[in-house]
């Protein structure tokens, strides 16, 4: 399973209410929340972002609330993958469950900036910054997470099991 897209880079402690607002939890449509993702800390993402963009953050992503309207805003977004220092662990879970590939390394966090073209190997955990050259290793999911992931979540892994 491969990624390739363009960053968008954000800090430390991004919350699960910058990820998607509380105010739009109202709604059970992936395309409407999409529609306010990350509006709160960067309100031109939505317009910015494009099919197969990647997120890359800083420590602590995805904090606060165990919403899973999180990650669904982001993967409905078009983001193909979050790759950050580290996660809150109910995201972590929560993006998994939907199908959001993440990929925990905080060298590549560090090293590669916004608006970096990036390609991300699933199999091996090499995440590549074509624009610097530079590569990072991460942890590569094992067979059955990225099998979730490939199905687009949980639910649906377990349907076609």
């Amino acid at each position: 399973m491969i990624a390739q897209g363009k960053v968008h880079k954000f800090g430390d402690n991004i919350d699960t209410d910058v990820i998607i607002p509380a105010r739009y939890l109202n709604t059970t449509s992936h395309e409407e929340l999409a529609s306010h993702c990350m509006e709160d800390i960067d309100k031109d993402f939505v317009t910015k972002v494009q099919p197969g963009d990647i997120i890359v953050a800083q420590k602590n992503f995805g904090c606060g609330s165990s919403r899973e309207h999180a990650p669904i805003a982001i993967k409905a977004s078009g983001v193909s993958c979050v790759i950050a220092s580290t996660f809150a662990r109910i995201f972590y879970r929560n993006a998994i469950n939907i199908g959001l590939a993440i990929l925990e390394c905080d060298e590549a966090a560090n090293g590669i900036s916004e608006g970096d073209d990036v390609h991300v190997d699933f199999d091996t955990g090499v995440i590549t910054d074509r624009t610097t050259g530079k590569t990072y290793q991460a942890q590569p999911f094992p067979p059955f997470i990225q099998n979730i992931i490939q199905k687009g979540g949980l639910l649906n892994s377990i349907r076609e099991a």
